[in-house]
């Protein structure tokens, strides 16, 4: 019997599972979370009594049918579900989780994404969280991070967890997009021609933000109480607030895909580097990658990614695969809006030319900017020589949240493309775990 094992319950595991389960296999399905859903249709505890339609608004139907789908093969014994769980490390076709090891002929990885961040100075302050860890606390907590936030960042993340907390009662003191209309417009139109109801959708959200959205702005520092920032036409500002989410649309998860043998090639389109697949999304012998650890497509990309994946792995097994051609028409579309977001809503490397040389750049190590390009200096600019000599992402996050920008920082200070400065190489353990999961048996 072929064992197949899935990482990753999100949108794109779930459809990955649904295809391997039709099929006739029994995958073993590792999840980070207590319940099936990922991060965009991130599930309660039992007995949270806000309805789904308060928690994912227009897209509770779609929530709905994906926490159906995966309980009833759960409770069908289709698939070995391991929830809480987190795969820390894979080698020689068995994956390690906590003191467990699960051995594959087959992986498919569905990890996600987490939130792409620009340091700004004073980010480091308690009260300032990601766009992401935002809307966690809001779904699965039902909670606010503050009492009057500020949103700033760029992407449609931005405007989904500002209308979310709005919804929920929360106060938002503004949203502040680093993104200027007419960049926004200039994307705008691919995105409207690629998937006009999605956008149109986009729009409606935007507009019910009203005067607390100001665009084309730049991020000056944190304080205890305030966000300093500058509009669109250079005017100082100062909004206080007692919380921050920021978030510049989504990181690639890609660890797992590294320890696992995948090529990396840098993406214009992203301005990070991204696993090597081809469009059904194998990455090597036995190897698939879906859903936004390959490419930032979003939920409904991530599906599509996810039954695609498990359809190169079922032909890969000669079992037949019907409808693949139907998906791969969708998946081409889904790459045209998603590349047209992405110059709606560029990466903003004019942000960090603000930079001073006392912000801090590696929150988990406390490295300022300044440290790191004394590193730079000491050792060339070569990304896993700065994180040797000036431990940026040797943290809890392990470069999570500061490689993207330490890597343009780098390039700056050597006058280099960011892609050649190269990227972290990834290091098991990808997740913090105890000791004794490490030992040999």
């Amino acid at each position: 019997m072929t064992r197949v094992l899935v990482v990753g319950a999100g949108p794109a595991g779930i459809r990955a599972a649904e295809r391997l389960v039709r099929a006739g296999l029994r995958p073993v399905v590792v999840d980070e979370a207590a319940r099936a859903g990922g991060q965009i249709y991130r599930r309660p505890p039992e007995g949270f009594t806000r309805p789904p339609e308060k928690l994912y608004g227009s897209e509770a139907g779609k929530a709905r049918a994906l926490h159906a789908l995966f309980d009833a093969m759960v409770a069908a014994g289709q698939v070995d579900y391991r929830p809480q769980s987190a795969v820390h490390a894979i080698r020689g076709g068995v994956a390690h989780v906590g003191a467990a090891r699960i051995p594959h002929d087959r992986l498919i990885l569905a990890t996600g994404a987490t939130d792409r961040l620009v340091p700004v100075d004073g980010w480091q302050r308690a009260g300032v969280y990601s766009l992401g860890a935002a809307q966690i606390a809001l779904k699965a907590q039902g909670v606010a991070i503050g009492r009057q936030i500020v949103l700033a960042g760029s992407g449609p993340l931005l405007t989904l967890v500002a209308t979310q907390l709005l919804a929920a009662g929360a106060g938002v003191a503004a949203v502040l997009d680093t993104s200027s209309l007419a960049t926004q417009m200039r994307g705008g139109i691919g995105m409207a021609l690629a998937r006009p109801a999605v956008t149109a959708r986009g729009l409606a959200m935007r507009a019910r933000l009203g005067r607390l959205y100001h665009a084309g702005v730049r991020l000056e520092r944190i304080a205890a109480d305030a966000v300093h920032w500058r509009d669109g036409r250079g005017r100082a500002q100062v909004t206080e607030c007692d919380a921050v989410a920021l978030g510049w649309h989504l990181r690639a998860e890609t660890q797992l895909a590294d320890l696992a043998g995948a090529r990396f090639a840098w993406s214009d389109t992203w301005a990070q580097w991204l696993p090597v697949a081809d469009e059904m999304g194998r990455a090597g012998p036995g190897l698939y990658l879906a859903g936004d650890g390959l490419r930032i497509l979003g939920a409904d990309g991530a599906e599509v990614a996810g039954a695609l994946a498990a359809n190169a792995c079922l032909t890969d097994l000669g079992i037949a695969t019907p409808g693949t051609r139907a998906l791969l028409r969708r998946a081409r579309r889904l790459h045209r809006f998603a590349a047209a977001m992405a110059r709606a809503f560029p990466w903003p490397s004019g942000q960090l030319d603000a930079l001073p040389d006392a912000a801090v750049l590696c929150r988990c190590e406390g490295i300022t900017l300044g440290q790191m390009r004394d590193a730079a200096g000491l050792g060339g600019a070569e990304a896993n020589r700065v994180k040797s000599l000036g431990r940026i992402g040797m943290g809890r996050c392990q470069g999570r949240y500061c490689q993207l920008a330490a890597a343009a920082l780098i390039a700056r200070h050597a006058g280099l493309a960011p892609q050649e400065v190269g990227r972290l190489r990834g290091q098991p353990p990808v997740r913090p775990v105890p000791v004794g999961a490490l030992l040999e048996d």
